[in-house]
């Protein structure tokens, strides 16, 4: 769906700054300006790496550009997905060859220490060796949970830990199994109470998980004779929406879900042309409050034909006290796009979800690399396999205060991490990003760059690393201040920092975290005044 051309005056965000526009931005979103004499910038289109800095070596000392590495820890490499709470992270390894790795399972890091830290355990219950990208935090309850997404068959397992306690040592409540579902994708209600499973089939879309207990969770099955409800209890979304579900987030009360539904020839056994990929809202308030024979409701949805396919993510956020969903496509078109005037690869796109029975998209975050001027080059270049040409789709992004977002983080296959201002979501500008070196030949069995897409090849040189996670940023783990959280392939767990004023990129989205954090409250306290 194309973003409407339309003028428009003077727009205020939260913080109070004013943005006077006549029109739209490019399609491409403005670049970061890096700073002189410390960063290394990419030479070629944005989120590109050209044929020219993989000869030179210049992709095996990774680029950067107002973001500064403060400390990593590589263990044998990371799979999908990054959750944190407080001064731990957890991220999952690659299920593609197990028996090849030293550690297996979800390794946990201590982060106290930014600078150094370090894996201080693994989770190894049937879920957590392969969690895919289902593993998540709930902070309210301070629970981790994953599902089975073990390649190369997803299983029913399914796993609580608490980590109340030390998060350094996640203590097992229960590892069981959902008779009926699979694993894949997931997210916790915000109480803690439920944890959705998205199987990504289309025999079942949606397997709400009861966890009030524990020690004791069960799947609840959907309303007999309700809209969607199988005989198995499982809801399917009925024609004519997609049934398969890739990632979900919930509404701070857990009464809306917000589904990403995931369209893509190379996904769930190939999909049918006419299945759409989008974004879907549900009431899920049955589920919520357990009423008795519970339905599910459609609210609405939004689908487009852009390019952007493989929907990933749809996370709810307020910006300037407006709600709007980001939400992520992992895949595009690649060449097929081009004579079309499409895009080669996914990108963000800011959603207004403020009626949810008619969303609306506001902007594309496109990078010059997602840019549907730039697909027939973009499509081509490097090989990040033997056969392959990279991908620089967006998996998924988080952002600085679900709240009151400003800053948005997103993690790009091959693009590294991108950094965006978000306060006119209208028109939002990149102020910095981290591409990860590529590690060559090395062998990193917990990667799944290195399990999957070379097949374990050791004597391919792999020139660039993929980032997949979606980023932490501190208050999303229960913390004040503090710096981003990401993991790559090869690189694994990354602390990175957003420099605080260097180059003009952050300075023009208001410097640091802290520093954009203190003009949002200042937003909020000129709204109260009023």
């Amino acid at each position: 769906m194309t973003v409407t051309a339309v003028a428009r005056a003077i727009w205020i965000v939260a913080t109070g700054i004013a943005f006077i526009t006549s029109a739209p931005a490019a399609s491409a979103v403005p670049k970061a300006q890096c700073r002189n004499g410390t960063d290394r910038p990419e030479s070629g289109l944005q989120g590109e790496t050209t044929q020219a800095e993989v000869d030179s070596g210049a992709s095996k000392l990774g680029f950067n550009c107002n973001v500064n590495l403060v400390g990593s820890v590589q263990g044998e490499g990371a799979n999908w997905q990054l959750a944190a709470w407080k001064n731990c992270a957890y991220y999952d390894q690659s299920g593609y060859a197990l028996s090849n790795i030293q550690h297996p399972g979800t390794a946990v890091v201590d982060v106290s220490d930014p600078a150094h830290p370090q894996i201080t355990d693994y989770l190894t219950t049937p879920a957590m060796l392969d969690p895919w990208e289902s593993l998540k935090v709930n902070a309210k309850r301070q629970l981790l949970a994953g599902d089975q997404g073990t390649y190369p068959t997803a299983g029913p397992g399914f796993s609580i830990y608490d980590i109340s306690g030390d998060c350094r040592h996640p203590v097992l409540k229960s590892a069981v199994n959902i008779a009926g579902s699979s694993g894949h994708t997931g997210q916790w209600a915000p109480d803690g109470n439920t944890y959705y499973i998205t199987p990504l089939k289309a025999s079942v879309s949606l397997v709400p998980v009861d966890t009030t207990d524990t020690t004791t969770p069960k799947a609840i099955p959907c309303g007999a004779g309700t809209t969607g409800c199988n005989s198995s209890g499982f809801w399917v979304a009925p024609p004519p929406l997609n049934p398969i579900f890739h990632d979900l987030e919930l509404s701070k009360d857990g009464n809306t879900a917000y589904v990403a539904m995931i369209a893509s020839a190379g996904c769930c056994g190939g999909l049918p042309p006419q299945v759409k990929n989008g974004l879907l809202i549900l009431d899920v308030s049955d589920i919520q409050s357990r009423k008795a024979n519970p339905a599910i409701r459609v609210l609405g949805s939004l689908d487009w034909d852009d390019g952007s396919i493989a929907a990933q993510n749809a996370l709810p956020v307020t910006i300037g006290g407006k709600p709007y969903i980001i939400f992520t496509d992992e895949g595009g078109l690649g060449a097929a796009g081009c004579s079309q005037g499409k895009s080669a690869h996914g990108f963000p796109r800011l959603i207004d979800v403020s009626d949810p029975g008619a969303p609306k998209v506001v902007s594309k975050v496109q990078l010059q690399v997602q840019d549907p001027a730039n697909c027939t080059s973009a499509s081509s270049g490097i090989l990040w396999s033997p056969t392959a040409h990279p991908s620089y789709s967006t998996h998924y992004c988080n952002v600085d205060d679900a709240d009151n977002a400003t800053i948005m983080a997103c993690s790009n296959w091959g693009s590294g991490l991108r950094i965006f201002d978000i306060r006119d979501p209208l028109s939002p500008k990149e102020i910095g990003y981290y591409k990860p070196p590529g590690q060559g030949t090395k062998a990193l069995y917990g990667s799944v760059y290195f399990t999957r897409l070379v097949g374990g090849n050791t004597s391919f040189d792999r020139p660039i690393d993929l980032t997949p996670a979606k980023p932490s940023f501190p208050r999303d783990r229960g913390m004040t201040t503090g710096d981003i959280w990401m993991t790559s392939q090869d690189n694994g767990f990354q602390v990175v920092r957003l420099d605080q004023g260097g180059g003009g990129g952050c300075s023009s989205a208001g410097g640091s975290l802290g520093a954009i954090a203190g003009l949002a409250v200042l937003g909020l306290l000129r709204r109260r005044r009023v």
